[in-house]
């Protein structure tokens, strides 16, 4: 059994379980809550080349040859890259893999000159807020309040020449209810992203 991590892009048939399998994930735990168009329009908001050098990054896990895990980062602002497509292979988890996903992509980050990461996952994944705490990133929420109050959960973390650095970004406020946060999350994603038009 061998597995490698390679440089790749959301086009590379290699990452169609990716794309494919976060799809079906994101429509079976949120359906059309945050649009229309569900997981398939989000996933593909942004263009291909939005993961590629030099801002860019788009990662994939392979096991002998099989795709079995992958994540890609995008520019966010100057300094910081956004984390997006975190997935490991239903059949192959609890073994670290998105945890080495990650620290792939934290280090080409660094690689890139990025200073900092920022990410947001939903509301009903307990498992990847779990895994970003443990790999040190800071919620930019309140954990001790209900996630679905924030809709979706923000988390950041210093890397490169400014790891370990305390981050200072303030905290998203919750909303009052469940359907306020969901209103408020799909007019963040009908705005310009930070790092460049969306399509």
């Amino acid at each position: 059994m061998r597995d490698i991590i390679i440089h790749s892009n959301p086009n590379d048939p290699q990452a169609r379980p990716l794309v494919e399998d976060l799809i079906r994930e994101y429509d079976r735990r949120y359906g059309t809550l945050f649009s229309a168009g569900g997981a398939r329009e989000e996933l593909y908001r942004y263009p291909p080349e939005a993961f590629a050098p030099p801002h860019g990054a788009f990662m994939l896990l392979l096991r002998d040859e099989k795709t079995i895990g992958g994540g890609a980062f995008m520019r966010y602002d100057e300094d910081t890259a956004e984390l997006k497509r975190i997935w490991t292979h239903k059949d192959e988890r609890r073994q670290g893999l998105a945890r080495r996903v990650v620290n792939a992509l934290e280090y080409r980050a660094v690689e890139l000159g990025y200073t900092r990461l920022y990410l947001t996952t939903g509301f009903r994944q307990p498992e990847a807020q779990r895994l970003y705490l443990g790999l040190g990133y800071r919620p930019l929420f309140d954990p001790d309040l209900p996630p679905e109050l924030y809709g979706t959960l923000p988390f950041e973390k210093h890397i490169g020449a400014l790891a370990g650095r305390q981050g200072t970004t303030p905290l998203r406020q919750p909303a009052a209810s469940a359907e306020e946060a969901i209103a408020a999350v799909a007019a963040r994603k009908a705005a310009p992203h930070p790092g460049g038009p969306t399509p």
